[in-house]
């Protein structure tokens, strides 16, 4: 089983998580276009047959090749019944948003959008690094320095699509104060690695924060869903979006040609359940971290709570010092409404996960005798939730089920990397 020599390699394995940190490590060489039925994609800029130096140096950055923890034991400070399946975690806590618009605009609980805006408002950072709408084609994605709460707030709420926030951390590298950096697992991962090799970065990473991921989907799935609201031409579309407006939130869509305070809904359940979850890139097929172990401050839903007309509460993890710190003065200051829950409501609010973990170490005892290219994961256990989580059934679905994907998804066959469309611009902000 061959190893990736760039990160070329990568993409074209499909084992490429989208994040965008080889673009900014190498903005010379490679940029990230959308590929419509795989997600965020490195294309070279340069020929493929010429210099790759670029390429070949971001790959120790690439979340898709690697993650690794330094220590398998918890540390001082850290929970440690959590640390072998959660990751470090030194504290948890559950609420919302104590600013009613951000509360209601974010996807549970808006905790993310308000710990950056305290974080700018009164920790004197630069900004917020984050994704949002692309304003010309709203159901794609781009990425955004916002400086101020309007703007955070008018990006609030997931997007189930296709995004690259690490493709412009130029920008939270040349600035005058620290910045924060919201993203997926994997985008907050490659930021911990590239910050190890760029300590002007390092030095200006204010606070990391993940939100929990179950899969990034394609751009394939948005318009799938889009279809399924009865739009005819997604480029007429005015605004999308997957939650938010309540706990879970509608997924809605706005067409510039419909009557004034008309929304095209679907539930949560319609929207991720029935669609987007079926176009999750392959790459999150083999994710073993879906609670951004990497960051400093993780946020998700408390699903152990009944959903309904909810305004939407979040489950806040710190998982370093920083965190703790941080968000202790986030509801110091009035920003953030949390109370102490105790170890257990982590697992209770994603209580599908421990199993999908150990999924994935059948998926890739599967592909790696099958001599396909896998990620390599380490002090990330799995092989234990295996043996202790999943029924027989549920092994052979690993198994089997990735036997059949391998010809199903044409694993043995390179990408391809063709643009759905070019997204070479710069970023909003």
């Amino acid at each position: 089983m061959s190893r990736p020599q760039t990160v070329h390699d990568v993409a074209a394995h499909k084992l490429c998580t989208g994040c965008g940190v080889c673009a900014y490590l190498a903005p010379d060489e490679i940029r990230m276009v959308d590929v419509l039925d795989q997600g965020r994609r490195p294309i070279p800029i340069t020929p493929v047959g010429g210099p790759s130096t670029g390429a070949a140096a971001a790959l120790a950055c690439c979340p898709g090749v690697k993650l690794e923890h330094e220590a398998s034991a918890p540390a001082p400070g850290e929970i440690p019944e959590l640390r072998a399946a959660w990751g470090p975690v030194r504290k948890i806590w559950e609420g919302y948003a104590a600013d009613p618009e951000i509360r209601y605009a974010g996807s549970s609980g808006g905790v993310a959008t308000a710990l950056a805006a305290y974080c700018l408002e009164y920790e004197g950072m630069a900004g917020t690094l984050h994704i949002g709408a692309r304003a010309d084609v709203p159901y794609l994605n781009e990425t955004r320095l916002s400086r101020s709460r309007d703007e955070l707030l008018a990006n609030a709420g997931s997007r189930y699509a296709p995004a690259s926030p690490a493709d412009r951390l130029d920008l939270i590298e040349s600035g005058e104060t620290p910045s924060v950096f919201i993203g997926k697992p994997c985008d907050v991962a490659a930021v911990r690695m590239a910050r190890q090799v760029r300590p002007a970065l390092d030095a200006r990473v204010g606070l990391t924060i993940a939100v929990f991921c179950a899969g990034t989907p394609s751009t394939e799935g948005t318009l799938e869903m889009m279809r399924k609201l009865g739009v005819t031409d997604p480029d007429r579309a005015e605004s999308v979006h997957y939650r938010g407006n309540g706990w879970p939130g509608l997924a809605r869509t706005r067409m510039v040609d419909d009557p004034p305070g008309q929304l095209r809904t679907l539930t949560y359940e319609q929207s991720w359940g029935e669609i987007l979850q079926k176009h999750r890139q392959w790459r999150c097929y083999l994710c073993a971290d879906h609670t951004g172990e990497f960051a400093d401050v993780a946020v998700g839903d408390p699903w152990y709570r009944p959903t309904g007309d909810d305004p939407g509460r979040s489950l806040v993890l710190a998982r370093t010092e920083r965190g703790v710190r941080l968000v202790e003065a986030a509801i110091a200051a009035g920003a953030l409404v949390l109370e102490p829950v105790a170890a257990e409501i982590l697992p209770a609010s994603q209580p599908n996960l421990l199993r999908a973990r150990g999924a994935v170490w059948g998926r890739m005892s599967t592909l790696r005798a099958a001599g396909l290219m896998t990620p390599r994961l380490r002090r990330l256990p799995m092989a234990r939730m295996w043996f202790r989580h999943l029924s027989t059934r549920e092994k052979l679905q690993s198994t089997v089920g990735t036997v059949r994907r391998i010809k199903r998804k044409r694993l043995r066959e390179p990408a391809d990397l063709t643009p759905y469309r070019d997204q070479h611009r710069s970023v909003s902000g």
